[in-house]
């Protein structure tokens, strides 16, 4: 392998301690960490960083991918410090090349840290950041003018009901609900002030879940839920279970 090789399989620990390299470029590099104890413990101390700055599994918005590769082209990659293969001279003597301290492993761990800390600002945004970071729903149950009706249940269960005239929009979020009968679905609604119901999205069959209703809430009475049949219904077919009046 010669001297340049020898940097470039080097210059690939941080990228691989992410899972950021191809096929070909992962299988050429597991083959040098076998006989490279600088590389194996650059990518155990990276993969330790990574985990440490961990983040909740959440799906990012498409820009972060874009933001990260921009500022990734600005970092020049360094091998870390090593001590390159023996290399056979003309005389038959071998000559072991040192390879003085590198900054690779603390521009990587910089790059991790920047990858981490925009994940983190975009997954847990922090307290008077901006509403562009917040999600609809979260949007509308911290709006200023939210409107918010509970109703506990029988069994002890709880739907909360946030309604925000500024964002148009409204949330259902449940509390250990029972799950809708077999071969029906919860259905939700948008009372108009004509007192029509109108269709707002059937709800997940989960027991504790955060629903953001379709359509335009801005003018709604109510918010109903009702059991309907798989699939839904295009009008209530039964009595609702719940019933917020949010004309107030």
């Amino acid at each position: 392998m010669t001297d340049q090789e020898w940097t470039e399989v080097h210059a690939l620990s941080g990228a691989y301690a992410v899972d950021a390299l191809d096929d070909l470029e992962k299988a050429r590099f597991e083959q040098h960490l076998h006989r490279c104890a600088e590389c194996r413990a650059e990518v155990d101390s990276l993969r330790e960083a990574a985990a440490v700055m961990s983040v909740d599994d959440v799906a990012p918005p498409s820009s972060l991918r874009a933001d990260v590769l921009a500022g990734i082209e600005q970092i020049r990659p360094l091998p870390p410090l090593t001590t390159p293969e023996p290399t056979q001279v003309g005389t038959g003597r071998r000559v072991e090349l040192k390879r003085r301290w590198s900054s690779a492993p603390l521009l990587v761990a910089a790059a991790l840290v920047l990858v981490a800390l925009a994940a983190t600002a975009w997954i847990r945004p922090w307290q008077g950041g901006s509403s562009d970071e917040l999600t609809a729903a979260e949007r509308v149950i911290q709006a200023d003018d939210v409107q918010r009706a509970a109703q506990r249940f029988a069994d002890g269960s709880k739907a909360t009901v946030y309604l925000s005239r500024s964002e148009g929009r409204a949330v259902v979020k449940t509390d250990d609900m029972a799950l809708a009968p077999a071969g029906k679905v919860y259905e939700l609604w948008l009372q108009t002030p004509e007192g029509v119901m109108e269709r707002a999205g059937l709800m997940p069959d989960e027991s504790d879940t955060t629903y953001l209703l379709e359509g335009d809430a801005s003018d709604a009475t109510g918010v109903g839920i009702t059991v309907e049949p798989d699939g839904g219904s295009d009008q209530p077919t039964t009595t609702p279970i719940l019933l917020v009046d949010l004309s107030a």
